[in-house]
């Protein structure tokens, strides 16, 4: 296409990038209220139980930690968590789920061989990313059957 061919800035094509910056920039609204959440974790060599939490962001998480077998630690990425418990006497603490994503936990306290692999993951909802590429995928669609519908009254 050359430089006398361009096309014109139409009104549609002002709205669809609009729409595309509302989509991104716009904040995704919560539609949940915050909770308290009581969770065990009993780690074991080589794993945690569960081995993943969903929670939702803003909700108090009060956490029992239990060993079975050896002293373990605990140690969640991103909240500078550490505690350590050894068997047949539970650690309890609390956090605010205040930041949205993916957080690992892993054992803060050599356990053995496998040490190293024992991880788990905490996931503060709601998950974003996954909203907006919805609705940026529904924009594209709607955009391209328009653009069709353009081309065929034409």
């Amino acid at each position: 296409m050359s430089e006398n061919q361009r096309r014109p800035i139409t009104a549609r094509r002002v709205i669809l990038l609009l729409v595309v910056l509302a989509v991104l920039l716009v904040p995704i609204p919560t539609f949940h209220t915050p909770h308290s959440r009581d969770v065990v974790i009993d780690a074991s060599q080589f794993e945690y139980s569960p081995p993943r939490l969903n929670i939702n962001r803003g909700d108090t998480v009060n956490v029992t930690l239990n060993a079975s077998d050896v002293v373990h630690g605990f140690f969640l990425d991103g909240y500078e968590i550490d505690s350590r418990v050894e068997p047949g006497i539970s650690q309890k603490f609390t956090f605010t789920a205040d930041r949205s994503g993916k957080f690992r936990y892993r054992c803060s306290v050599a356990c053995g061989p496998l040490h190293p692999f024992m991880i788990g993951e905490l996931v503060v909802g709601p998950n974003e990313p996954v909203w907006r590429a919805s609705a940026l995928a529904v924009v594209a669609a709607a955009a391209v059957l328009l653009g069709a519908r353009k081309r065929r009254m034409a």
